[in-house]
């Protein structure tokens, strides 16, 4: 019997509008969790979950049978709503994201680095990190569309 078989991981990150720090520590890890389950539920893995108040980084298997783009809308859609719920205000994610491909031997660095935003953030901003991903994977980006 044929199979159609398949192993992608992606690091998916994505900002407040604005990058306004509206994921306090307080909410941080029931929202995680949150969309951990969000991207469960498509049939992917979440191997991690974490950020700052400003930003998510999530470590995704992805499943056969979602697109990027889908995933990524649902996962935004989904965790928007439960955020508006909880902090009792207008929630909104940044409109774009970026997504990158991750190697079966680099897994454990990228899940090590999600796990160590904290730490990592004490030294460079969110800003500064997204344009190091940008560049380190050669993607030509214009900085007035980067940010919204």
């Amino acid at each position: 019997m044929p199979q159609s078989l398949s192993k992608i991981y992606l690091h998916l990150i994505f900002s407040t509008k604005n990058r306004e720090p509206y994921l306090e520590s307080s909410v941080r890890k029931e929202i995680f969790a949150y969309i951990a389950t969000v991207i469960n539920s498509f049939d992917c893995k979440a191997l991690i979950v974490n950020g700052m108040a400003e930003h998510v980084h999530a470590l995704i298997s992805m499943g056969r049978g979602i697109c990027v783009k889908d995933l990524v809308r649902e996962v935004k859609t989904n965790s928007s709503k439960w955020l508006k719920k909880k902090l009792k205000h207008d929630f909104q994610w940044q409109s774009g994201y970026g997504v990158f491909s991750v190697s079966q031997s680099k897994i454990d660095a990228v899940r090590s680095y999600i796990l160590n935003q904290e730490t990592h953030h004490c030294k460079e901003s969110f800003m500064d990190e997204y344009r190091k991903f940008l560049r380190s994977y050669e993607i030509s980006f214009d900085e007035r569309y980067v940010w919204d």
